[in-house]
């Protein structure tokens, strides 16, 4: 089981790795694992591959990936949540999306941060914003008990700081 969690939401953009990075480079303790990654590391395991030659040949893994994901989720649908939530040690998940997995890392006492920024800076970050009104960036916007709420409207050094005050608090 996870000894600490920390959860990071926030619509395309809006900086929610590179906060994530900010406290991975400061607390090497810790690890991230996004959702996707478990299941990469998963079937890196069970084929005898890295993490890195997965990325590097997605195109290739995909199918099998995807395979995968399906096959765990149809076993339970908190499957790959369930196996980020037994890993040992200090987790960061970047990937909060949806209601039902945010429900799940709250049930593991797991520190919510949601990072917001301003629709136009996203679009200047990312270029074009692509399935604004799907379930997946819209799915935690009316939630109000985040532990933190990161404003990344500022420049970078801005964002240092407000990681930083979080991270004197973990």
């Amino acid at each position: 089981m996870a000894d600490k969690i920390i959860i990071f939401s926030g619509k395309q953009y809006s900086g929610k790795d590179t906060a994530a990075k900010i406290i991975l480079d400061k607390l090497p303790q810790y690890k991230r694992c996004a959702i996707g990654d478990i299941i990469k590391l998963t079937y890196g395991s069970q084929h005898g591959l890295t993490y890195d030659e997965i990325e590097k040949n997605k195109v290739i893994y995909r199918p099998g990936l995807i395979e995968l994901g399906n096959w765990g989720r149809a076993q339970h649908p908190d499957y790959w949540l369930n196996k980020i939530i037994e890993q040992k040690g200090n987790l960061i998940v970047t990937d909060v999306r949806v209601l039902h997995e945010y429900e799940v890392f709250k049930k593991a006492n797991a520190i919510k941060i949601r990072v917001e920024a301003d629709r136009e800076l996203r679009e200047e970050r990312g270029g074009k914003l692509v399935g604004e009104d799907d379930v997946t960036e819209i799915g935690l916007d009316n939630i109000t008990d985040w532990d933190y709420i990161i404003n990344n409207n500022g420049s970078y050094q801005e964002l240092v700081s407000q990681v930083e005050k979080i991270i004197k608090n973990l």
